[in-house]
Formats: C-alpha cells, structure tokens, sequence
C-alpha cells in the first residue's frame, strides 16, 4: 500500500497529519510508536512550510517475508526530489479496516482529528503514568540497593578496619616475640660468657661490655669487702661527700647513690629518678644527688645469705622498657651466682695451690747424681691433684727417689698423696728396697682407703755401687738414657696398683749405670692423650730424652727438663697433673760435688 498527499500549506499539512494517524492506527501501530511517529512528522512538516515550497509526504505499507508488517514515512520535494526525511515503525498490532484514500475537509475533520489525538494523548498518558510507576518502582529499588551498598561498604570498611588492627596486633605481637626472643638469647650468651670464668675479676670485667650500649649507657660494679658488710646494717652516709657503705668496694669509688645503699641493705632493685619508673618488682627513689639528671637503676648482686654488692646502671635512652628491667635483674642474679662460684674457687684454689707448696719436695743434694723435677697441675680444676714426687736418704746412704699418682684429682686425693708419701718415708727408714716399700704401701692403702688406688715407682741409687734398683706398681715405666745417647724404656714386669683388693708381693730390679746415665721417671699425664695411645706417648717421652747433647744434662739438667717438657705438652690441654723427675749420673771426669744447690721445682710451664 502506498499513498501520497501534496503538501503546500498549513492545511495540506494538517491532512496529512491527520490522515498518517488514521492509517498507522489502522494498520495496527501501536499508540506510542503512532504517536512519536506524528509528532515527528508534525515538526517535520512545519520545518518544511517554514522553508517554502512543494513538498509530498508518502506513506509505504511493507511486510517482511517473515511476516513483520511496517509503515515507512517519507517527505521529499515535490519534484520527485531524495526524500529529505524518512521514519519507519512496526505494526505490532491487529490491523483495522484501511481508512479512505483522502480525507474530507471541514470541521467534523478537525473534530475528528482532536478526538483521535486526545484518545492517543490519554494512550500515552496511561502509558506514561504506567512508566512512572516503574520508574519509581526502580527508583525504590535502586534507593534499597543504594542502601544495601552503603551497608556493605561499611561492613567492609569495618571489616578493613578489623583486619588492619589485626594486622597490626600481629605485627605488635611478632615484635614483642621478637624482642622476648632477642632478650632469652641475649641472657643465655650471656650467661655463658660469665661462666666461662673462674676469675671474679674478670666476670667484673665482663659486665660492662656485655650491657653497653644496648641496655646501659654506662654501667658501675660495687663488690663489697669486709669493712663494706660491716658497715651495710647502719645507716647509710649522705651523698654530698660523705663516703657511703661503698667505700673500699670495687667498682666507682667515693660516694654511694643512696638508692645503691639502700638496695644493698635491703636486697631489693631501687629506680632512683625524678618520675616513677613502672619497673615490676623495682622500689622508685628520688633521684640522686650525685647526678640528679640521669636515671639510675640499683640491682643488688644476691646470694643465699647476704648480697655480694650492686649493680648500678643508666639507661641507654629516656628510661629502661619494663621487661628489659626484668632481664637485667635476671642478668644481675646470674652474674652474683657466677662471681660467688668464682670467688669460693679461687679460695679453695688457694689453700689448694698452699697445700700443694707444702706438699713438694726439696731435692737432696748428692755428690755424681743430679736431680731435678717439675709438677704441673691440670689445666683445669684446682690445681692439685694426686700426683707427687719425692727424693731422699735412707739410713745406710742410699738415696730414694720415687714418683706417684693417687687415683682421682682435688683435694682427696692430695691428702691421700700426702699421706702415702708420710709412710713412704716412715717405712724408709726400717731399710728395705723399692719393691719392699712398694708392697707395704699397697697393705696401707688397702686398709687405709680400700675403695682408693695409687700407682708409683721407685729408685734407689747408693753411691758407693754404681746400681740403680726400682720396682714399679701399676705405673708407666722409667725410661733410662744411656752415655752414648740410646734409651731403654724398663718395662720389666711390675706389679699391679696399689690398693686392690689382692696380695701381691712386688719385685725389684737391678740395672747397672754408667756416668752420664739418666733415668726419667714420670705420670701418665706426661705421656697419655685421649686420641692416641699411652705407648706412642711414652715413645715420645723416649725421643725427646735421647735427643739431648750429654754435655746438656751434666750441666744443665733444670734446663733440659723444661725443654723435654715443651714439645710433650704444647700439642694439647693438660687434661691430668703431669710430674717429672729426672735422675742423672754426672758423666764428667771428675765426680766431685759441683751441683751446687739444688733449686727448687720452677713455675708451671705456660
């Protein structure tokens, strides 16, 4: 279907609007498709009236082959021009009875034309409103889902919030572990380097360097003395010059803060300061008067009875963290336990290295026969132990030298040592040879201290027969060096250690001695190491005794026992007592006395 009207005026365009509306709606336009499609046409139209002229509106009714039916609008010049506008829109609806090709003129047209755009305004209206409520339907939605969004926006900000002060806590927490680890470590390290010390001097020594910078800016040792404990229970001096309870002790001297007085006499920490401190287990002081402008922490350095002295410390920064304060007085008791050990050994080593002084012999002086010995305590330990050496005269000249070694270390078995070497001497005096005093030792011991053993050997030299006899029990053998320089180790068969639990009667033997002989008698802490065997040791003791010039040990022998010693005790720490006893036949021509004094055993070789 086509259909075409001319439009010049006004009225011709009103018929042509009137007349597209009559057809869009009969061919089953829908009412808001037939209403843009007017309107559109009517602003078309007008803008053509304005320009002046011809112009012819055609409508084109057209169905698709799949049955879609629309209506094509097109207005070009009259003249059969390009269309200068076109519309097209879909029938969507049931088509009516076609209207008339033209449309009449009067006012029933005009009537007509106003009722039918009133119905399609009404049509749109309804539809309008019916937009409106789903707008507003949408709206509301739309506001809920606004509302809903803000509610999930601050549930995930609380959320971030949460997880940040979780974040935050944890990384709080790691530091605080952190810290507390770093803390445990510090004490622990430490704790082993004051340990490591037998000397309380040097652990005094230690404790500044171990606390500065990190948890002191500077650090002040007190040890008390035995004026100082006499002192501590009366009242404490005054800062302003007065000498405090601290005078004397080690450490910063003069005045004492206050604060260190009174931690002393009440063996509780004092924070001396102008604000409180908020140390666990810390009293706060006014600040003292010796330097009222630095923090001072005063820990007392405890023990079982009464307080070795005081720690006295500054703060590195403003004031001390509470758990650092913690560490330091943990600190302070491990250092107190390690200086009190420290001290009780130094005094046990001290009646121990007396009793060790007492316990050495003076060699005998004895014309053609030169002796010389040497003792060296343990590396470690107290430095005495059950090792011993002796020399002296029998009755009828002769002269006896014997060197022992009494099962264990320290005080006990020096004073079984001391014993043994008393009867040793007692029984020399009946007589008797060297495997003679050797059996009666082992019945004494055996009586005496029957769960103690001891090992020993003896020579016995007389200077009218050029002999030497000896009887070993249980211990390493001498080793003889002869004139021309080759050495013998005399392992002839001894007999077993003293103190066990069986008889056993000990043997003696009798080898003849030239001049420039030298016998060495020793213990096993000479020649025994724990990565090797005793016999490789003793086979050096060998080496090392023939390597000498004859001439060295006529006039030297002092000399030559600490030169033998030196190679045979560099290579490791002396894990037992090491005694050595050298026994030389002067093998010059003229056997006259020329010894000289003899002098006593040096110092321990370093």
């Amino acid at each position: 279907m086509t259909r075409v009207w001319p439009v010049a005026t006004v009225t011709d365009a009103a018929r042509a609007r009137i007349a597209t509306a009559r057809i869009a709606a009969a061919l089953g336009v829908p009412v808001l498709e037939r209403t843009r499609l007017v309107t559109a046409l009517s602003a078309r139209l007008r803008q053509c009236l304005t320009k002046g002229g011809s112009w012819r509106l055609t409508l084109e009714a057209s169905a698709a082959p799949g049955g879609e039916r629309s209506l094509h609008a097109l207005v070009r010049p009259r003249e059969d021009g390009e269309p200068t506008w076109r519309m097209a829109v879909r029938c969507t609806e049931e088509a009516r009875t076609a209207g008339p090709d033209t449309v009449a003129d009067g006012p029933e047209l005009l009537a007509e034309a106003l009722l039918g755009a009133d119905e399609d305004t009404a049509l749109v209206l309804g539809r309008l409103a019916d937009e409106e409520e789903l707008v507003a339907y949408h709206r509301e939605e739309l506001h809920q889902t606004n509302q809903g969004v803000l509610a999930l926006h601050g549930e995930l900000d609380a959320a971030g919030r949460a997880q940040r002060e979780a974040f935050a806590a944890e990384r709080a927490a790691h530091r605080e572990a952190e810290r507390a680890r770093r803390r445990l470590t510090f004490l622990a390290d430490a704790s082993a380097v004051l340990t490591a010390s037998l000397n309380h001097d040097e652990i005094v020594r230690r404790l500044p360097g171990l606390l500065v910078p990190e948890y002191a800016r500077s650090v002040d040792v007190w040890l008390f003395d035995a004026e100082d404990e006499q002192r501590l229970p009366g009242p404490p001096r005054t800062e302003d010059g007065a000498p405090a309870a601290g005078v004397g002790g080690r450490g910063r001297p003069g005045a004492r803060p206050a604060a260190a007085v009174l931690a002393a006499r009440t063996g509780q920490p004092q924070y001396a300061a102008g604000h409180p401190g908020g140390l666990p287990g810390v009293d706060d002081q006014p600040p003292s008067a010796l330097d009222p402008a630095r923090p001072l922490l005063c820990i007392p350095l405890p023990t079982r009875h009464t307080p070795l002295g005081v720690l006295t410390l500054s703060p590195p920064g403003e004031r001390w963290d509470p758990d650092d304060a913690v560490m330091l007085v943990e600190l302070t008791r491990r250092a107190s336990t390690a200086i009190d050990n420290a001290r009780r050994f130094e005094h046990n080593r001290d009646i121990a290295e007396t009793l060790q002084r007492a316990l050495l012999t003076d060699l005998p002086r004895t014309p053609g026969l030169h002796l010389a010995a040497r003792y060296l305590p343990a590396t470690y330990g107290l430095n005495i132990g059950g090792d011993w050496y002796d020399a002296f005269r029998q009755p009828d000249g002769s002269l006896i030298t014997v060197i022992g070694d009494v099962t264990g270390h320290g005080l006990h078995a020096a004073v079984m040592m001391s014993q043994l070497r008393t009867a040793l001497r007692a029984y020399a005096v009946d007589g008797g040879s060297p495997g003679e005093l050797l059996t009666r030792l082992h019945v004494l011991l055996r009586h005496l201290q029957p769960d103690l053993y001891a090992t020993a050997v003896i020579a016995r030299f007389h200077p009218d027969d050029p002999t030497v006899t000896w009887a070993a029990a249980g211990h390493p053998p001498p080793v003889l060096r002869t004139a021309d320089g080759g050495v013998r180790i005399l392992d002839a068969k001894p007999g077993a250690m003293l103190g066990i639990p069986l008889e056993q009667r000990i043997a003696d033997h009798t080898l003849r001695l030239s001049p420039g002989c030298t016998l060495a008698l020793y213990t096993d802490g000479l020649v025994e190491r724990r990565a090797q065997g005793i016999d490789s040791g003793i086979e050096r003791l060998a080496a090392a005794l023939g390597g000498f010039r004859p001439a060295e040990l006529d006039t030297d022998l002092e000399g030559a026992a600490d030169r033998m010693l030196r190679p045979l005790l560099d290579d490791s720490p002396r894990e037992d007592d090491v005694c050595l006893l050298l026994c030389h036949i002067d093998g010059r021509t003229d056997r006259t006395d020329r010894t000289g004094p003899t002098r006593q055993p040096g110092p321990p070789l370093s």
